[in-house]
Parts: structure tokens; C-alpha cells; sequence
């Protein structure tokens, strides 16, 4: 049975729509095999956060993309929040962003 994938909301999904064209033909294809395979590929795919966050690791010519998601009962996997990475770490103000999301998620 397959994984389905559901976004946050509609500007998570426009906003990765929007990224360069090699970092979201990664990311679409690590998404097509979370719906496969599941959502705990590992590394060099995905990576857990702890506390049920993970994050889609898309990576280009263009550079590098990150989407934290959730895995949720039922197969369904949520993209919380997508952005470029401009810096060696992940910034701050866009996990605290994911983690809001993943609680709004898992608590209804």
C-alpha cells in the first residue's frame, strides 16, 4: 500500500514548485519514493530532527532545498515547510517555523 503525500497548505506546495528546476527535480523524485518505499530513506535523503520531524534533503546544481515533513497514521505523509539553504546550518527561524506546523498537525 502506497504512502500519500499532502502538503501544509497550498503556498508549501506553490513555494517548492517554485524552486530552481535541478533542486525540485531532486526533491520530486525523493518524494516519488517516499510514496514507495515510506518516508525513512536516511541519509543522503532524508534526516530526522527528532520529535517526529524529518526533512526532504534535495540538492541541485543550483544549490540545496529543504522541506520538513511528518509521517502521520494512515500512510500519509505532510510537507510542513520548504525553503532554499543559503547557509551552512539550518536556520533557525525555519525549524521553529516547522516545529509550529508539526504541532498544529499532530494536535489537530
Amino acid at each position: 500500500m502506497p504512502y500519500t503525500i499532502a502538503y501544509y497548505n497550498a503556498s508549501v506546495q506553490a513555494a517548492i514548485d517554485e524552486w530552481p528546476t535541478g533542486i525540485n527535480a531532486c526533491y520530486v523524485r525523493i518524494v516519488e519514493q517516499m510514496e514507495v518505499s515510506g518516508p525513512n530513506l536516511g541519509l543522503p535523503h532524508t534526516r530526522s530532527f527528532g520529535d517526529g520531524l524529518f526533512e526532504i534533503r534535495a540538492r541541485g546544481e543550483e544549490g540545496i532545498g529543504r522541506a520538513f515533513f511528518c509521517s502521520l497514521a494512515g500512510r500519509r505523509i505532510v510537507i510542513l515547510h520548504g525553503f532554499i539553504k543559503k547557509t551552512q546550518q539550518t536556520p533557525q527561524k525555519e525549524l521553529k517555523l516547522a516545529r509550529k506546523r508539526l504541532r498544529e498537525v499532530l494536535n489537530g
